[in-house]
Formats: C-alpha cells, structure tokens, sequence
C-alpha cells in the first residue's frame, strides 16, 4: 500500500494514544502495574557476609580507591553535607565529619534511613563512621573519599542489624559487609565512574541464534532479524528485533560473567535482567527475572540445550571484566537467548513483566505498520524459520552461516519511532522518566 499523508498521521496519533493510555493506566486504581507492587520479603545477612561477594575495591563492587580527600584539597568540593534530620550522626569528632559524604553515598543514606523508619516505626538510621580526616581507618580505606559509611540503628538493637544489612543492598549501597557485631560497612563507586543513564547491555561479541542454528554477533544484528528467544507460553520461538534499546559501539562497560556448569558463559551489564532460580526447577513460575548483579554461585539459569529444549544449568562462578561496546536489543517477546543463556531484553527496573507491558505500545505500531503496509514477505520467512527450526531439532535440516544471504532480515521497516544508534533508545528514556516518577524507588538498579 503507498504510504500517504494520512497513513502517517495516523500512525503519529496512535503513539499519542498508546502513550496517554500508558500514563492513565499507571496512575489508576486497580491491581495493574501503575500501582506499587508488595515487595518481596527481606533476609537477613548473616554475620561476616559481603554483598556483593567480591572484594571492595573490585570493579563490580565499589572500585578502586582514588586517593585520600583532605580538607584543604581540591577535590573536598566533591563531597556534600548531609543534614538529614532522619539519620542520627554519632560525630564523636565533633566536626561534622561524619556528614561528609560523596552525593552517591548521601543519596543512598537518605534512602535507607526512609526504609529503616518504615520497616521498624520510632527508630532512626545511625552513621557512626563516614569521611574519615584523621587516619583512623588502613590505607586505601574508601572512608577517606567520603564513599563509606559505618551503619547501625539508633536504639542499637543488634538483632536487628542482619536485616540492616540487607536493607542497606536494597538501598543501593555498592557493596555491603555485616563487617562486626556491632555495626554494617557500607561502601558505593566514586561519582564520576557510575553513568547518569545507565542501560543493560551485551558486550558487541556476544553471539545470538538465527534461524536454522547459525549464529550473529549482537554488533553485527539488525532490526528486522530474527533470533532465537522464549515466547510467554514458554515455547523456543524465533522473535523479530523491533530495535536497539542501547547501542553504542565504543562505549567501555563493566560486566558479569555468568559461567554455567555446561560450559554457556553469559557476559552482560549488573543492572540486566537475567531469569534466576535458587534451585534446579523447571517450572514456567520457578525463574525469576533478576538483576544480574544478584546472581551468585549455585544459581540456576535456563539454557537452550540439544533437541531443542530448554533446561536448568547450574552457575559454577560469576566474575567481573571490562569490555568494549553495548547493545540490548528489543525483541517482539522481550527475550533472548545470548550464547544459549536465556535473558530478558530489558534492564534497570527489576520487573520483567511489567518493563514488556510498557514496551507494548512499540509492539504495537509495529502491528500497525504490518496492517498498514503489509508485511506478506517476512510473515511467510517467520514461517520458513519455524519449519526451518523445527526440522533443525530433528536433525534435517543444515545451518546458516553468519553472513547466509537468506537469514531472515526485514530491512525495509521504516518507522518514525527510531532508536538513537549511538545511545539509548527514546522511549526508553521517557519510560524511564515516568518511572522515576510513579514507581517505587527500590525497584531501581542503583
């Protein structure tokens, strides 16, 4: 059908609609995703346990130490006074060094003091160490930056302090140590090493399926391919890539290296979401979408095993490296499988239902392109890949190569709603923002 003004403006009121839709259902009443969910149950840290179980100055915890902030250096502007009224500053000093802190680490004081008034009614946050000028911590301490905090709760109830500690993870510190009996250590990354928008992301090398087996670098996939992922009834589907929700090809990232027992090794940003289970299940309710940085040794993921099942892989390690280059790419299911590991397509908020349900409105101009200019030719190659695969699981089937001519791409989508090819997608930002707004702060990768 021939494009026309019409189709076009059309198209720019559905997105008007579907985006209106999104923010009155958000604030409504009724059990729907606007409204803020019940949070899961806290457990306590146990006494001497480190959250997460790297050491401090490692990469995926709060980083290297850069050196000790004095009074009289340049770099005390970089540190801010925390008046909250809600923390209790033991300031044995009586120089208001406690206060002192890096805006990360005061940001994710305010937050646990909130939490701690809210899980326990009468009792305050306590910080009994902060910036330290005197020397009174061992060399490389992070309380000489300002970006470690000593913890307990005012009415010093040490029972309470497991519980604490796990607060103070959920609070966004970097890194958590139920360090003594008497008080937590919490730690969080230098300011200008934690990016304002974050994304979750692949490194450029790692390797999706296309359909008949073969296999393509997330830098060298389009929009419009094809790739293997997992539908919600739980089926091995081949999903269209709608778009780049992050791509930026230079871009130096921090990332977790999940090694399974099977030999699959998913390497991806802390703050993607990865489906996890605390035991061996295979039940469509037993896996969760979690952080990544969450995931520890003697978690299970989902694999994509022979025959073409999907099943349980024991985690044997989760270690840190840098890598150059990210991308995420949008799925129609809001899956993926990266180098056989299943993993969500969406990152920062920890609801993988809730960030597919928000992307519907994208899913949907997509259907709406369909009706509008037809899509006859890749609806007929989305049935060639499920023949394609299917008699690849009965081994009859040979495989493509990476650069095959006839993996199935649709490169003639042309949609005004263009992801930035170099950053984060647009509206991936503005559902960010919404977020920031009517969602509850701890459901945020910090």
């Amino acid at each position: 059908m021939k494009k026309s003004w019409w189709a076009t403006l059309a198209r720019l009121g559905l997105l008007t609609v579907c985006c209106s839709t999104w923010l009155v259902q958000g604030c409504g009443p009724g059990p729907r995703y606007g409204v803020r969910p019940r949070h899961r149950k806290l457990t306590a840290m146990h006494y001497k346990q480190i959250v997460p179980n790297f050491s401090e100055n490692n990469l995926g915890a709060s980083g290297r130490a850069e050196g000790k902030i004095t009074r009289n250096s340049e770099r005390f502007n970089e540190l801010v006074c925390n008046y909250n009224p809600d923390v209790v500053f033991k300031d044995e000093e009586n120089n208001n060094a406690d206060r002192f802190m890096t805006k990360r680490c005061k940001d994710c004081v305010n937050r646990l003091a909130i939490a701690v008034m809210n899980q326990w009614p009468g009792v305050h946050l306590r910080i009994t160490e902060a910036w330290d000028e005197d020397g009174n911590h061992p060399p490389g301490s992070l309380h000489y930056e300002g970006r470690a905090v000593d913890i307990t709760t005012d009415d010093r109830k040490t029972e309470k302090y497991g519980l604490l500690a796990q607060m103070a993870v959920e609070a966004g510190f970097d890194w958590v140590y139920y360090e003594a009996k008497y008080h937590i250590h919490c730690s969080v990354k230098a300011d200008h090493a934690v990016t304002v928008e974050k994304g979750g992301c692949f490194p450029g090398e790692a390797r999706v399926t296309t359909p008949g087996g073969g296999q393509k670098t997330l830098a060298s996939l389009s929009p419009g391919d094809r790739i293997m992922a997992l539908s919600e009834t739980g089926h091995v589907v081949f999903s269209q890539v709608l778009l780049f929700l992050h791509r930026e090809q230079q871009s130096r990232s921090t990332f977790l290296a999940l090694q399974t027992e099977d030999g699959n090794r998913l390497v991806l940003t802390p703050q993607h979401l990865v489906f996890l289970a605390s035991r061996h299940d295979l039940r469509r309710g037993g896996y969760e979408a979690r952080f990544a940085s969450r995931a520890q040794r003697g978690d299970f993921v989902l694999i994509h095993g022979a025959g073409g099942r999907v099943r349980p892989s024991r985690i044997v390690s989760v270690s840190v490296e840098e890598g150059v280059g990210v991308y995420s790419p949008l799925t129609q299911d809001g899956t993926l499988f990266v180098d056989g590991v299943l993993a969500s397509s969406y990152a920062v908020v920890e609801d993988h239902r809730l960030a597919h349900w928000a992307f519907g409105p994208v899913r949907f101009l997509f259907s709406v392109h369909k009706l509008l200019w037809g899509e006859s030719q890749g609806e007929r190659r989305a049935a060639e890949d499920r023949k394609c695969y299917a008699e690849k699981c009965h081994g009859r089937a040979g495989t493509y190569g990476e650069n095959d001519t006839n993996t199935n791409r649709n490169v003639s989508l042309r949609m005004d709603i263009k992801e930035e090819l170099s950053n984060i997608h647009w509206y991936a930002r503005l559902l960010y923002s919404f977020g920031q707004v009517f969602l509850d702060p701890r459901m945020f990768h910090s």
